[in-house]
């Protein structure tokens, strides 16, 4: 602390002083000196220290000029500090300081721009004196009550003021002047996947690949994206462009404009894709206090299964897994909205296929709060050959109270489809949460597919949504019942399918009449936990589809177990075939954990089916390294029904470059394989990075000449051989803390460690870092075969591109002072006054000294 306390307080009249050395006083003066880093502005007379304390020479004069120290100010320079307004924390910002009398020593102040105090939401409008002709420092004292204190040895300045003065923020307000585009950049996200299958009886193996891949690139405030996937196997390829757009946001209107292949918002009506244009809100523009989501896929499989994510008609996800109960919570979100229809093919090509609701449930917005979004182009569809129409949507939900929000929307399919919704919401307190609406339909149906015969069909739709939480029982429940009262009713995904009518995948065989689906949760206290989620629908021309899942979890001990249960009953659309899956099927699970220590487990699986079999397994579970970047399985597997064996073996490995996967397993039918790669990559003017898996907005991190550094906070992310590193997740609109850990940093020294980045949606932000690479040195000089004294100002200078500019520190108790960054050979200047017996300089070489800890141990005469 010491030594951070002094780099921060040397008098930057030597050029960036504190910002590229870091040094040491071996001597309790220093902490006499700096007692005083803490001082209020303007009142700083009130203290005095005597600098001839620190008289070091025979003449009994002052050795070292200290009046930066005696005078009690901050010398001038740029000073990194973490500002508070009246106690409330405002931003990390380099703040500088003048000397504003030159005939006053201590008269040095921060300089503050009016347009940084508006920024701060200071009412600068109401102080018109605080600008100041021929200067760009804003006249503070022109705010009545403005108090300046600093603490430098916290790296902090508290600026107090009248709170009247004070545009009133809500908590986490980041104003848009801080918004931060990024850079111009060039990405790609990539997810390869395949499994292979060898029967035992020599039959023929089987493959298939599964390729998903999200390139975009940035331009200013334009971002360009595109996800498609490709599906291989022994029967063919096929290729998918799930979409493809550019976008921006429009501060003004707090929203974002998209332009190309994209979903409808899910707000109001369900959502669809479509080509067009889009104009919608979003609410990441505003602070978390005004703020009122890929679902996690939740199943059980009875073997090592395959398993697919169709959303609107494309497959959007494919994966592979154990036995035993499953968990996908890494979808990349496509759309806002859509029901998520999971298919799970098993080892012995038996396929269960379940739907995951996909939409919000809470419309409720704050008082005087708008969230729009205004859609137009040409329908999609999910097959070669499918019809697209001309349609524009539009949705609207305004806080009308307090407690109520008022909400609607309108869609015209050319002049074939209409749709109108009015709506409700409510908020009820300890009731919970409610919203109704109804709307009403028109459409033209055509007869057939082949007929240009169409009659008239309308009809309304009924629609309730609660949700509830219980705080005091750890309960939250919710429940979204629809009811399509009439026969004559279509949506416009019921309208498009019905043109549309060879499109199989996904798309029930009949319109819906009425749908109930609900999910609850209960926490009970020291008795574990219980799930319940529940989709009941019924068609007008066809079955009803359940699905049912219950859970439940708890502890004991070290041990942890968890019971599962789940219910499928699929209805058979036209054009699939009825005998690939079971019209119904209920499954049962029971799994067991034992951790043996921080990194191994030991695990139970027991699956039951109705129409399967009854399996055990046993299985390890660990990771390896420092980071347990590396995580292992293995399975062994029992059947109980037909006595036969089973077993498999799974590694992953999770770097800062991507993630790879690879397994093997057998059963008493075939042997499988199956491997996956999946990472990121960025392109931009110093080349090429790979990464993590990115999320919508990144951070990439330049540290030139700092390699194998880690990013705090981050998970295996790390600085690579040119010093860059992306953090693959970072909020938009919101302020986040990026550090390096300086404690692995070795040879070098890295300025302002901490920095604070507020992204835009989509941005890649650059961070940069200055790093000083080279010698960390004790230096000892004398002069005159005595000390060089306490105080003494000590500069390196070198003719080098890297080290061009002039570096300062200040030499401690018996000549010593504590040096980084040093070149292997150079010159330093010394100086303690303005004679010429009170200067000197030294030429070093260190490259003939031993090191201890990576430290070079120096003596040299000051000449």
């Amino acid at each position: 602390m010491i030594m951070e306390c002094l780099d921060r307080n040397i008098p930057p009249s030597f050029n960036n002083v504190g910002k590229r050395y870091t040094f040491l006083l071996t001597s309790g003066y220093a902490a006499l000196i700096f007692s005083f880093a803490t001082i209020p502005l303007p009142a700083m007379a009130g203290e005095y220290f005597n600098p001839h304390l620190l008289e070091v020479n025979e003449t009994g004069t002052s050795a070292v000029d200290l009046t930066y120290i005696s005078e009690e100010t901050i010398p001038p320079g740029d000073y990194n500090l973490d500002v508070y307004i009246n106690h409330t924390f405002v931003a990390s910002e380099s703040v500088i300081f003048t000397r504003q009398d030159q005939n006053n020593a201590a008269s040095s102040r921060p300089c503050l721009s009016v347009a940084r105090l508006k920024e701060w939401s200071i009412k600068t409008e109401d102080y018109p004196e605080l600008t100041v002709a021929g200067s760009e420092c804003a006249k503070l004292s022109a705010i009545p009550g403005w108090e300046t204190a600093v603490q430098l040895s916290q790296q902090r300045i508290d600026f107090t003021l009248p709170q009247v003065a004070l545009v009133h923020r809500p908590r986490g307000y980041v104003p848009e002047s801080r918004w931060q585009q990024g850079i111009t950049a060039g990405l790609l996200n990539y997810n390869i996947s395949g499994q292979k299958t060898d029967p035992r009886d020599g039959g023929v193996s089987t493959s298939s690949q599964f390729v998903s891949l999200q390139p975009g690139l940035n331009v200013g405030p334009w971002r360009l994206r595109n996800y498609s996937t490709l599906n291989h196997n022994d029967d063919g390829s096929q290729w998918d462009s799930v979409y493809s757009y550019i976008s921006r946001d429009i501060h003004a209107l707090k929203g974002q404009l998209i332009v190309g292949q994209t979903y409808t918002s899910s707000a109001v009506f369900d959502s669809i894709s479509f080509t067009g244009l889009q104009l919608n809100s979003d609410k990441e523009m505003l602070p978390d206090s005004l703020n009122g989501f890929a679902p996690v896929i939740k199943g059980i499989a009875r073997s090592t299964a395959d398993v697919t994510v169709y959303q609107n008609g494309y497959s959007i996800y494919k994966t592979t897994v154990s036995p035993g109960a499953f968990e996908i919570n890494d979808l990349y979100p496509t759309g806002s909205a859509g029901d998520l229809y999971v298919t799970v093919k098993e080892s012995d090509g038996s396929e269960q296929s379940f739907v995951v609701p996909f939409a919000s449930l809470a419309i409720l917005q704050r008082e005087g709060q708008v969230d729009y979004a205004f859609s137009g182009g040409k329908t999609r569809s999910g097959s070669a050959g499918g019809k697209e129409y001309q349609f524009l949507q539009s949705n609207i939900a305004w806080g009308a109270l307090s407690n109520v929000t008022l909400y609607g929307g309108f869609q015209q399919l050319e002049d074939k489809y209409s749709n109108l919704l009015l709506g409700a919401g409510f908020n009820l307190g300890s009731v919970g949460a409610l919203s109704f609406d109804a709307s009403q339909s028109w459409a033209d149906i055509k007869e057939n597919s082949s007929s240009d015969n169409a009659s008239s069909s309308e009809g309304q739709s009924y629609r309730v949504r609660f949700s509830k939480d219980f705080p005091q029982t750890g309960t939250n429940f919710s429940v979204a019942g629809y009811r399509y009262s009439t026969h004559g009713y279509y949506s416009l995904q019921n309208f498009i399918d019905r043109a549309d009518s060879h499109r199989a995948c996904c798309s029930s065989s009949g319109r819906t009449k009425d749908r109930f689906d609900a999910s609850a949760s209960q926490i009970f206290s020291g008795f574990g936990s219980l799930s319940l989620s529940l989709v009941s629908e019924s068609y007008w021309d066809n079955s009803r589809m359940e699905s049912l899942g219950v859970s439940y979890s708890n502890t004991f001990g070290r041990m942890s177990y968890f019971i599962n249960y789940a219910y499928n009953r699929n209805v058979q659309s036209s054009g699939q075939n009825e005998n690939s899956s079971p019209s119904s099927d209920s499954i049962i699970s029971l799994t067991v954990s034992i951790p043996f220590g921080a990194d191994i487990s030991a695990s139970y699986n027991m699956n039951s089916s109705r129409v399967g079999d009854t399996t055990h397994s046993l299985g390890l579970n660990g990771s390896a390294f420092a980071d347990r970047s590396l995580n292992w399985n293995v399975q062994e597997g029992y059947n109980a029904s037909d006595k036969s064996t089973s077993g498999n073996i799974n590694l992953n490995y999770q770097g800062s470059k991507g993630e790879v996967t690879a397994g093997y397993g057998y059963d008493s039918n075939s042997a499988h394989y199956n491997y996956s790669l999946r990472g990121g990559m960025l392109a931009h003017s110093g080349g090429i990075t790979l990464s993590r898996y990115l999320g919508e907005s990144v951070a990439l991190i330049e540290a030139p000449g700092v390699r194998d550094i880690a990013v705090r906070g981050q998970t295996n992310v790390m600085t690579d051989s040119a010093g860059y590193a992306v953090v693959p997740f970072v909020r938009p609109y919101h302020e986040n803390n990026l550090s390096l850990d300086e404690q692995q940093v070795s040879g070098a020294e890295i300025d302002n460690i901490v920095r604070t980045v507020v992204p835009t949606r989509n941005a890649i932000v650059k961070v940069k870092y200055d790093t000083w690479i080279g010698y960390k040195a004790m230096m000892t000089l004398q002069f005159h075969h005595k000390d060089v004294p306490f105080g003494a100002v000590i500069t390196l200078e070198d003719e080098s591109q890297e080290y061009k500019q002039k570096r300062s520190a200040i030499v401690g108790d018996s000549g010593q002072a504590y040096l980084t960054g040093l070149p292997e050979k150079g010159r330093l200047y010394v100086k303690w006054g303005d004679s010429q017996n009170t200067q000197c300089s030294v030429n070093y070489d260190l490259s003939a000294n031993k090191s201890v800890d990576d430290i070079v141990f120096y003596a040299a005469d000051c000449r």
